[in-house]
């Protein structure tokens, strides 16, 4: 049996949708897990939803991350009972910096830039936003800014790692025969409507 090009499209539209809400379920599980591990600062975590925003970047597009990002914090922060709490607010400003660092640099770089470089950059500009957010709402005080060259190194470290991992995952999943139309490196996303 065969599909229409209109039914290739609409196929490939709700496969689309399938792959993004199961990316966000996996964010937000990861986001609410993360909420367990012992930490020496409430914000102090390694980020490793932040795989799957990278996953949805690669795959589908800005318009994916950022999807992926904002419904984690949200879902996340709604389920852990911090919706608009301080973490609530410094895990927003965290995501939408790195989100904006991650799809701006996959912007203008393209291919020249992998999963591992994107991450590490986002990892980044989560810590720049959330001490910025820290600074704004919670202590305005300098001595905030002193903690920024040891979360930078903590932040670019667990951006590597969860790099390498998103950079497996997407070897892997772009073999999987239902990603044979993702989006490639460096190509522009599909229009969907």
């Amino acid at each position: 049996m065969t599909c229409s090009a209109a039914e290739t499209q609409t196929l490939e539209r709700l496969r689309r949708r399938i792959f993004l809400a199961l990316f966000t379920a996996l964010a937000v599980a990861l986001h609410t897990l993360e909420a367990l591990f012992p930490s020496p600062l409430p914000w102090f975590r390694p980020g490793l939803a932040n795989i799957l925003t990278v996953l949805a970047l690669f795959l589908y597009g800005g318009g994916a991350a950022w999807s992926v990002t904002l419904a984690r914090i949200a879902i996340g922060s709604l389920l852990l009972g911090q919706l608009f709490s301080p973490g609530f607010f410094l895990a927003l400003a965290g995501g939408v910096t790195a989100t904006a660092v991650m799809t701006g640099a996959e912007a203008v770089a393209g291919r020249r830039l992998g999963p591992v470089g994107i991450s590490a950059l986002g990892a980044a500009g989560h810590v720049v936003g959330q001490l910025l957010m820290a600074w704004l709402v919670v202590v305005r005080h300098p001595g905030v800014w002193r903690l920024l060259p040891l979360l930078l190194l903590f932040s670019l470290l667990a951006g590597l790692i969860n790099g390498l991992v998103a950079d497996s995952l997407l070897r892997r999943l772009r073999q999987h025969p239902a990603m044979k139309n993702s989006r490639k490196p460096g190509q522009e996303p599909e229009a969907t409507g």
